[in-house]
């Protein structure tokens, strides 16, 4: 299954080899050209019957993840993150440890041997350390190394009503998208851009579209869901389960009034379920698309994720096959001309 071959692949920032070869394998046959630039994003164009207007689908690779800095004396070994990851998800969760995939556990001090003050408080990073079963450091290294990359450890499975749970739906869900959006025929031209290094800083998009210079980019991203404990009703970003989230702005662009008339014109007319992102929380590649060259005009389309960044995340399955739906419907708006920069 797509979803599962995808969120399953290892790929966290900067080290995208393994997913990137999985979507490539994916979209080969699709695909007029496939290609990948300096930075490792992967492009696959289709070139239409017709010139134009040229549209930019976007989705980022990467997944947040952990960064090996150290192997201690007893085989222990510290590590940092690789994206934005809370501390207090870590603990006890299963990682599996560079190419060769080496299986280890995130553990730290049990509450036997805490203080009562430390049993107050959450772990911190500095507490936690991943344990791969070796007794010293010269045993851990011959299978760990300072500068390999770990990733969490879960795996694909739909549960409960039309639920599917897994890592890295941030952004795997919308890498999944635009393969099955390629799979369709449009006569305008369109360029599917994998990107990388999104969860660092957006690095991999604003060469992206430099290089593909769009008349339209539309992001595909997983976003937060905020039906959650703990989580008041009014100031929800998104819900699962409440179709594609449409953003008005976010924490790295305030994205085209234009843009959204359009989309919520599209999903109305094709009686797609919507719902508008209720947060400015956050970002994604639509923040430095938007800002390339002259600018260019951009959008965002998200698929609601609870626990986003998290070592398990849950989606709805309606959402991702709505949201495959509306970029279905928009791209046929802007192919019969109804959609111009």
């Amino acid at each position: 299954m797509l979803l599962k071959r995808l969120t399953e692949a290892m790929g966290p920032s900067g080290y995208e080899d393994e997913i990137r070869q999985v979507i490539y394998e994916e979209v080969k046959d699709y695909a007029d050209r496939v290609y990948t630039d300096a930075m490792g994003n992967l492009f696959a164009e289709v070139d239409g019957t017709r010139p134009g207007p040229k549209v930019m689908l976007c989705a980022h690779m990467d997944e947040v993840s952990l960064f090996i800095t150290q192997v201690e004396a007893n085989g222990l070994i510290k590590f940092r993150h690789l994206g934005g990851i809370d501390d207090r998800v870590l603990l006890s969760k299963p990682v599996l440890i560079g190419e060769k995939k080496i299986h280890g556990v995130i553990g730290s001090k049990p509450p036997h041997h805490q203080s009562s003050g430390e049993r107050k408080n959450p772990v911190g990073l500095d507490q936690l350390r991943i344990d791969i079963g070796a007794t010293t450091r010269e045993e851990a290294l011959q299978h760990v190394k300072p500068g390999d990359v770990a990733v969490f450890a879960t795996t694909y499975e739909e549960i409960g009503h039309r639920r599917a749970k897994s890592k890295s739906f941030d952004d795997r869900v919308g890498c999944a998208v635009m393969v099955e959006t390629i799979k369709k025929k449009f006569d305008i031209p369109v360029v599917y851009a994998f990107t990388v290094q999104e969860e660092i800083g957006l690095r991999g998009a604003g060469p992206a579209a430099y290089r593909i210079n769009p008349d339209l980019a539309l992001v595909l991203e997983g976003t937060l869901a905020s039906d959650v404990p703990d989580t008041v009703e009014h100031g929800q970003a998104t819900i699962c389960g409440g179709g594609p989230a449409l953003s008005i702005m976010d924490g790295s662009s305030v994205h085209s009034r234009k843009f959204l008339k359009e989309m919520i014109e599209v999903a109305e007319g094709a009686d797609i379920p919507y719902q508008i992102r209720k947060t400015v929380a956050g970002g994604n590649d639509a923040g430095r698309i938007h800002l390339t060259k002259e600018g260019i005009l951009s959008g965002v389309i998200s698929v609601p994720t609870r626990y986003i960044h998290a070592p398990s995340q849950l989606i709805s399955l309606d959402d991702y096959e709505q949201t495959i739906q509306l970029v279905e419907q928009f791209l046929r708006r802007v192919e019969q001309g109804g959609f111009q920069s």
